[in-house]
């Protein structure tokens, strides 16, 4: 159901279901949280001194690279397993169109990544270079298990399955964050705030244009029954 004519209003109310996802505003609380006296820098020092998940900043590196991969591996097969009709003609034009909404979301966020490492010139904590915020692995991370989360919604598995994809797509994004954390590559706003920009994008491009209604994922609802209510 891919479409690039969804009209502003579908635009305007993606965006503003994206920004009021705690995966967005929660990740930018945390990152300026950490601004305070100078917890950022000394999160990041304790880290890469003494990587306690990783073993190692070079070992770090290397994870952070592999995560972030899985992660794209992650959506691809999440694109094929989506339902789109029979295989033939039709079938590959969904699946193009699919893709092609993900490769836009990939590329914005690729785009404003780089535009706001321009413009902040944050140097690394190892002093490699002036390319520090926001983190790309990161984003682009959270931008793949984003989109493969909005697609499991479609997936036909069972609840436990999804929740437990759900929560590896997302686990994925934190390791490749704090992988490069460890690494001295990112201070931990960096990758907070990178984590931010991928989820927002991943949630507004699926949103906007692959027909899923903004803030249609979860609803609740109460109806009285003879021994109390039932909660749905």
């Amino acid at each position: 159901d891919a479409t690039l004519t969804q009209g502003w209003q579908r635009v305007r109310a993606s965006a503003v279901d994206a920004v009021k996802s705690p995966w967005v505003w929660g990740p930018l609380a945390g990152a300026a949280v950490l601004q305070v006296d100078s917890w950022d820098e000394d999160v990041a020092d304790w880290a890469s001194d003494e990587t306690p998940i990783f073993g190692a900043p070079e070992d770090a590196d290397d994870w952070s690279d592999a995560l972030r991969t899985a992660s794209v591996v992650g959506y691809a097969a999440s694109v094929l397993a989506t339902p789109s009709g029979d295989l033939g003609g039709d079938w590959l034009l969904a699946k193009a169109q699919g893709a092609a909404v993900g490769a836009g979301a990939f590329a914005f966020t690729g785009g404003v990544t780089s535009g706001l490492k321009s413009l902040t010139s944050r140097e690394r904590p190892d002093g490699s270079d002036d390319d520090s915020f926001p983190s790309g692995h990161a984003s682009t991370a959270a931008v793949f298990d984003t989109l493969t989360a909005r697609n499991l919604q479609s997936i036909d598995v069972s609840p436990a399955m999804r929740t437990t994809l759900e929560i590896g797509a997302g686990a994925m994004t934190a390791g490749t964050a704090w992988a490069r954390v460890e690494a001295g590559r990112h201070y931990p706003s960096d990758v907070l705030v990178g984590i931010a920009l991928g989820n927002f994008m991943g949630a507004f491009f699926t949103e906007a244009f692959l027909g899923l209604e903004p803030g249609a994922r979860f609803s609740l609802s109460a109806a009285p029954t003879r021994e109390g209510a039932v909660l749905s």
